[in-house]
């Protein structure tokens, strides 16, 4: 659910890499329906796209973003940007997601905050931000959102989608709502439905927001936000993204300074620090309100809801080859929780795969260097 720096393009310094990017717009005119009631007249989906559509418009792959990412995946968008987009690493020519075969999308999901309209968006009726007025989210609304800009793209049949965590789940969530328009999906470190562990986290990063005064019941003025209270939530999130033994690894009992009776709560540990510096950098670029939204569009999300009760139900009328990949370090979404996709699928002689891969990493190890998942994701492309 987190977003990784990557490495950014200097001309000349990298091979395959997307280079300089830029993002467009899709002012969409047509009315939104949400799935929790509450309606857009219209609405703007932020995009960036990478490679060329082919002739018959075979090649486009979705890419589908995390809770706190975002449409930039690739490139960047000057030689001076510092910070390629957070999936650098898999798109590019002959990477993974090959930009010289492949015409790549991905879209800012509805109700975020980087250029697609959600809370902190202005209402054209009122000619205030929505706030809280803004319609209740979930991982089907998204999709919906999304096939709309395939459609605008002129794109009959997505060739792939993927994405790992809220990103897996939207991947699925196509296959199952659209299950004439996707050929395959790969679904990372993702689940079915959160369980009760991860419903507590975000709640407790909810209330977090909530509590600060500055909130004031989510209108708070852009140049005055929660950032006590966002930080804090990204904080106890980003624990959830690694692992035990990466953190020790990393981070151990290392600490800057002797401890002293003087200023004994002033952050000392490393892993003080970094939590800190995750939490800070986290407010400059998310608003509160799309943390609250997204968060329990996580929570919400249970693909058991559109089959009765079970996941054979959900995915009867899938068509999509599916891979999806777990990693072992993964304490938020496990192993297990992936297995029990394929399974479902298996059961129904559906064509699917479960591939684990080892790794310290934790649930952010998608977005993380790993040749490992570079070859899978490449196979089953290709295949």
């Amino acid at each position: 659910m987190n977003d990784s720096e990557g490495s950014a393009f200097r001309s000349g310094e990298y091979e395959g890499e997307v280079g300089l990017v830029a993002h467009s717009d899709f002012p969409c005119r047509e009315p939104l329906d949400f799935e929790l009631g509450g309606r857009l007249e219209s609405f703007n989906v932020r995009y960036e796209t990478y490679g060329r559509l082919n002739a018959d418009k075979s090649n486009a792959i979705l890419v589908c973003h995390a809770l706190t990412g975002d449409h930039h995946c690739a490139g960047v968008y000057s030689l001076d940007d510092k910070k390629s987009g957070w999936w650098n690493n898999i798109i590019g020519p002959s990477k993974p997601l090959d930009t010289n075969k492949y015409f790549i999308v991905c879209a800012n999901c509805i109700g975020g905050c980087r250029g697609t309209t959600g809370p902190s968006s202005i209402n054209p009726k009122t000619g205030e931000r929505y706030n809280l007025t803004f319609p209740a989210v979930t991982i089907r609304d998204i999709v919906a959102v999304q096939m709309r800009l395939v459609d605008h793209l002129g794109i009959g049949k997505l060739k792939m989608a993927i994405g790992g965590s809220m990103g897996g789940m939207q991947a699925l969530q196509l296959a199952i709502d659209y299950p004439e328009r996707v050929g395959k999906i790969c679904a990372l470190a993702t689940t079915s439905r959160i369980n009760a562990q991860a419903i507590a986290f975000n709640e407790v990063g909810r209330s977090a927001i909530m509590q600060d005064p500055v909130w004031n019941g989510g209108n708070y003025a852009l140049d005055r936000t929660p950032s006590v209270g966002l930080s804090i939530a990204r904080m106890m999130a980003h624990i959830t993204y690694l692992s035990d033994k990466g953190l020790d690894g990393k981070f151990g009992r290392e600490h800057k300074a002797a401890f002293a009776n003087s200023g004994i709560f002033k952050p000392s540990f490393e892993i003080e620090n970094y939590l800190h510096h995750q939490g800070q950098s986290f407010v400059n670029r998310f608003d509160a309100n799309t943390y609250l939204y997204f968060t329990r569009a996580l929570d919400l999300f249970d693909l058991r809801a559109y089959g009765g009760g079970t996941l054979e139900g959900a995915f009867a009328g899938v068509r999509a080859k599916t891979l999806v990949v777990g990693f072992t370090s993964d304490w938020l979404f496990p192993p297990e929780q992936n297995r029990e996709i394929v399974r479902a699928l298996l059961r129904l002689h559906k064509t699917a795969s479960y591939a684990e891969i080892k790794s310290d990493l934790g649930h952010d190890s998608f977005l993380i260097h790993s040749p490992k998942l570079y070859k899978l994701v490449e196979y089953f492309l290709g295949s």
